[in-house]
């Protein structure tokens, strides 16, 4: 197992250079300059020579990567162009706020999705699969920004039950029931979000567990239909739902970009729109990094979490 995950950890280094390699270079080929990020009209010439000269964006682009590379690796993340602070201590506060409204949505959504995709695989074209299915169906047809808003509108602005903005209240930083009370709406439209796809992946892993000969030996000695279907169809679908665990992990930090900016979440993703719509290019590169090398170690967990919950299954190589 050492060896495997060794083995794996160096395929996963050149693939991240990669990574920083690609993002550097969007970044650069975009149709605008960082320049413009920093000076006003009213500057001369001068003055924005000698901002260039300052960050360095007078350097050749390969000069360029290779600092900003050798930072990233020291975990030195640079410094937004526009408030001047450590980009570091931003995605420090950050990162935990969106973690926060993320994991308990995604687990949420993850187990009942099993649930449900289990009763929907084993009623297949009856009333229990239709209803299932309807509803996943609306949930993929339905956009997220507008259930956020509806839900904005009726739970927060004419029912006045809850609050729709931000992650407290001020004055109630410390205050468990009013951080609850700013959670269930988001929490509420990240899990209608989620469960859809994870519902129907898990109805169509049932659906062809059902058909395996091990179901049909255990009806033989008699087993009822809901022991076959929680005790040995769900041991054999959790193993492929490992992927969509591991592939999950790139969400932590950037799976709740439109919900976090329509309720003035304090996370990632509202630092990351207002990054690119202000330009400030050294967050907006930082964010991209740090989502493509989160989708590389979300496969590599995968690989890992595959022999630890079916031994049947050998190393590689």
């Amino acid at each position: 197992m050492l060896r495997y995950i060794v083995k794996r950890i160096l395929q996963a280094v050149p693939l991240m250079l990669l990574i920083t390699i690609i993002c550097f270079a969007l970044i650069n080929l975009a149709p605008y300059d960082a320049i413009d990020a920093l000076t006003t009209p009213d500057m001369t010439q001068v003055e924005i020579d000698a901002i260039r000269q300052e960050y360095g964006l007078n350097d050749p682009v390969p000069v360029q990567y290779i600092r900003w590379l050798k930072n990233i690796c020291r975990g030195e993340f640079g410094y937004s162009l526009l408030s001047h602070t450590k980009i570091k201590y931003d995605l420090m506060v950050r990162i935990p706020a969106t973690i926060k409204l993320i994991l308990p949505s995604y687990l949420t959504a993850y187990t009942l999705a099993i649930i449900l995709g289990l009763i929907a695989g084993s009623c297949r074209n009856r009333w229990q699969d239709k209803l299932i299915d309807g509803m996943c169906s609306v949930g993929l047809a339905v956009p997220t920004f507008w259930f956020a808003m509806i839900m904005m509108y009726i739970l927060g602005y004419k029912l006045k039950l809850l609050p729709f903005i931000g992650m407290h209240t001020i004055g109630k930083e410390n205050s468990f029931t009013d951080y609850i009370r700013h959670f269930i709406m988001p929490y509420t439209v990240l899990v209608i979000s989620f469960l859809p796809d994870l519902t129907r992946y898990v109805r169509a892993l049932a659906i062809s567990q059902l058909k395996e000969d091990y179901v049909l030996v255990q009806r033989a000695f008699g087993a009822s239909k809901y022991e076959i279907l929680f005790k040995h169809v769900a041991r054999n679908v959790l193993l492929p739902l490992v992927t969509k665990l591991g592939m999950a992990l790139p969400m932590l930090v950037t799976g709740a970009v439109i919900t976090e900016s329509i309720f003035s979440w304090p996370g990632i993703g509202q630092y990351f729109l207002k990054s690119v719509d202000a330009l400030d290019y050294p967050i907006v590169m930082d964010i991209l990094v740090l989502s493509g090398s989160l989708v590389i170690i979300g496969n590599l967990l995968s690989d890992i979490l595959y022999c630890i919950v079916d031994p049947r299954i050998k190393e590689p190589g």
